[in-house]
């Protein structure tokens, strides 16, 4: 066992029953599958014993540098492929000339298989390795699949994915060449979850599966973790979020969180999450006086594939990230997360697939109800345009074009001044 290791408890969202590790598996026993666990750690021992100034000496490269925040015994069967250091751009122009909110863009794109999903998955490898499993299987729009895929490959691990027909060819050809085995689902996200779910039972494999998996967070939390370190430990004001199931919004409040209890920052940003009209479970629920029990699941039809479910499984996690940051769900349009994806890689030379490029959409949407706040956001750009290129080889008269222009950058130390 490494000398960093520290054991913690999970903690159900909804009965606040607590378990040690050995005593469930992904989710509440009691609760069952609507039983989201929270992963929580020794944070007083752990206050006492590491400080952030020591993140500079460790060892390990990428997300692994967080380890005592890691629910993993040791780093044995970590993926040897780097997750994680991805760059935050500051861009303060992006808005516009007179815009009061200071932009930055922390780039997942730049992950392994082209999505912050890698965080997720390699944690999922190595606590699936760590565990005895021999496969591990998932259900996904198709980033989260093919970052298992990749991940699996680099250890040599069996891995199983539940997709459905519908996804983009990019990343079913990503799995395929990963070596993945794929069983294509008729239907949306929603059905290829519950095969997923069934077989895992069935055969004993591990399921990597956002919400049925608890563990998930806490390899997402990390771009939350890295953010404040690239700002030297200032927070954002804000931090724009693209929100399917949930997992990814709950994952990064859970990682501001984390940092707030060991003392390491003094606040957590407001969270913005962002969703497309037509995958709006979460804006719905968040606008409505209703339990989400009482919400309508409507089968979802964005473009923006990575976002389309129609019930999120993290929704738990992904309310109370809004909720207890204070922060709010916004609803954009298919045409403004197009719209959005053609500016931002016409003004940063990010390429943004559409679920991705919903938070910018998000952001433009939030500056223009807000014109005279002087705040600083962090759009979370979570997946590559090359993921799924339909939304960029679609009529290009329906896109704007840029000329080339001058561009300051801001350091990242005056980007929160």
């Amino acid at each position: 066992m490494n000398n960093w290791y520290r054991e913690y408890v999970l903690q159900c969202l909804v009965c606040d029953r607590s378990y040690r590790p050995h005593e469930v598996s992904y989710y509440c026993p009691h609760c069952k599958i609507d039983g989201a666990l929270d992963t929580l750690y020794d944070y007083a021992s752990l206050k006492r014993e590491w400080s952030r100034d020591s993140l500079a000496h460790h060892q390990a490269r990428g997300m692994w540098r967080y380890d005592r925040l890691m629910p993993l015994r040791s780093t044995q069967f970590i993926p040897p492929l780097l997750v994680g250091n991805t760059p935050l751009y500051s861009r303060p122009e992006l808005l516009g000339k007179g815009a009061r909110i200071k932009v930055l863009i922390k780039d997942e794109s730049r992950q392994p298989t082209g999505s912050l999903k890698d965080r997720a998955s390699a944690l999922a490898v190595a606590h699936a390795m760590q565990s005895g499993a021999l496969t591990v299987a998932v259900a996904s729009t198709g980033n989260a699949a093919s970052a298992l895929s990749g991940m699996s490959a680099s250890l040599g691990l069996r891995n199983v994915i539940y997709l459905p027909k519908s996804a983009p060819r990019e990343k079913l050809a990503q799995m395929q060449g990963y070596g993945a085995e794929i069983v294509l689902v008729d239907g949306q996200y929603d059905d290829a979850f519950e095969q997923c779910l069934n077989a895992c039972e069935t055969h004993g494999w591990y399921n990597r599966t956002t919400g049925i998996n608890s563990y998930m967070s806490e390899g997402k939390k990390t771009v939350a973790l890295e953010m404040c370190e690239q700002l030297n430990w200032q927070v954002p004001d804000l931090v724009f979020v693209p929100v399917g199931n949930g997992c990814i919004l709950g994952a990064v409040y859970k990682g501001f969180f984390d940092l707030l209890q060991l003392g390491w920052i003094e606040r957590i940003p407001r969270l913005i999450g962002v969703q497309a009209e037509h995958s709006n479970f979460m804006y719905r629920a968040w606008r409505s006086d209703r339990t989400m029990h009482h919400i309508e699941r409507i089968a979802p039809s964005s473009l923006a594939s990575s976002i389309n479910v129609a019930l999120p499984r993290d929704r738990l996690k992904a309310m109370r990230a809004v909720t207890a940051s204070d922060g709010e769900f916004i609803c954009v349009s298919d045409q403004s997360i197009v719209a959005a994806a053609s500016r931002l890689a016409t003004s940063t030379g990010v390429f943004a697939e559409a679920g991705a490029a919903s938070a910018f959409a998000g952001l433009l949407k939030y500056a223009e109800e807000h014109p005279d706040t002087a705040q600083t956001a962090v759009i979370l750009i979570t997946g590559s345009g090359l993921k799924d290129t339909s939304i960029f080889l679609s009529d290009p008269s329906s896109r704007p074009s840029r000329k080339p222009q001058a561009h300051t950058r801001a350091p990242l130390a005056e980007a929160l001044t």
